[in-house]
């Protein structure tokens, strides 16, 4: 009896650890939609292998970031998956840990253009580049370069995001041979554009519907959105030009005062692995941050997609986040002002 009775009270404890383990959990925040999607194919792996469950708080990039200086100490989620300039003002406002890189291992193999920081990691890139409708433009008509965006072509028929003008003024900057902390020097450049404006679009949805409408056949895009479109059957042709693409970068980072370190970095390094990089990256059509990762072919061939550091050195358009945080609130509010009226 005595033993039955120690037998019993050892299956008790082990299914009160057991209970404890299902009970943990990690508490991600990223955006909605599409992208939550994809973080979830890291999630549902990561649950798999550790048996401890994952939880989504979504929102929007600025939205998430003035929940986080809210909760200060003590944050809503363990884990930030955000753009990387923003990732900046994270870190540098005392809402990010200091990733362990010794406990991310997978990160030894990244591209240096992922290590954004003691704080922040990305595991894929896109670009920012432009996009016309074959159907509605002349049949020699292409994009080789930014400058083509100016031309009498374009008159009328061109479409930007109204959210973020840093794509167009980085780009103008790169034609004129200036810095992007140069940038008043290309404002008569970028007037000049006016013209060739027709609209701005709020969002990727927006995006794509004046591109499925042809109000406007010729955008600066997304390239994750065309690859969309062209998925329904559009017409679209993305280009890269010569000056290059401007990337986008998302990262990691762990929120200052989460209680799940360990699982948090476990999560990011697995974010980190080719094989799952592989996954993702075929799954949203963008450029991983790991070497080893093996696309499918028909994604790697794609404009934009970056598979080598050669290839990132030729086509990148790259600003540091610091400069980006600090410039994009002053793009914007004249861009507002001298762009969108």
């Amino acid at each position: 009896m005595k033993k039955l009775c120690i037998a019993l009270g050892a299956l008790a404890v082990m299914a009160s650890a057991g209970a404890a383990s299902a009970q943990e959990k990690l508490v991600v925040s990223t955006w909605g939609g599409n992208w939550k999607a994809g973080v979830e194919i890291i999630g549902k792996e990561f649950t798999k292998r550790t048996g401890v469950e994952v939880e989504y708080i979504t929102g929007g990039t600025l939205d998430r970031l003035a929940k986080a200086k809210v909760a200060r100490g003590n944050p809503e989620s363990d884990l930030v998956n955000t753009t990387a300039h923003v990732g900046y003002l994270y870190y540098s406002d005392g809402l990010m840990e200091k990733l362990d890189y010794s406990k991310i291992p997978n990160a030894a193999d990244l591209y240096p253009l992922a290590r954004r920081s003691d704080y922040t990691v990305s595991d894929y890139v896109y670009v920012y580049t432009p996009a016309f409708r074959t159907d509605s433009m002349p049949k020699d008509f292409k994009i080789d370069s930014w400058e083509v965006l100016w031309s009498p072509e374009v008159a009328g028929k061109l479409g930007l995001p109204d959210f973020d003008p840093s794509h167009i003024i980085i780009a103008a900057t790169r034609l004129a041979g200036v810095s992007p902390a140069e940038w008043d020097k290309v404002k008569p450049k970028l007037l000049e554009l006016k013209k060739n404006i027709k609209a701005f679009y709020q969002s990727d949805a927006t995006s794509q519907n004046l591109m499925r409408t042809g109000e406007t056949p010729v955008q600066v895009l997304l390239n994750i959105n065309g690859y969309h479109l062209e998925k329904l059957g559009l017409p679209v042709k993305i280009e890269v030009p010569k000056e290059g693409a401007v990337v986008g970068t998302d990262v990691w980072g762990i929120n200052a005062g989460s209680k799940k370190k360990e699982l948090a970095q476990q999560f990011i390094n697995l974010a980190l692995e080719p094989e799952m990089l592989a996954q993702l990256c075929n799954f949203h059509k963008c450029s991983p941050m790991n070497p080893k990762a093996k696309l499918d072919p028909a994604i790697a061939s794609l404009p934009g997609i970056f598979t080598s550091a050669e290839q990132i050195q030729k086509e990148a358009i790259l600003v540091d986040d610091k400069t980006y945080a600090t410039l994009l609130p002053q793009w914007k509010a004249w861009f507002t002002e001298n762009m969108m009226h």
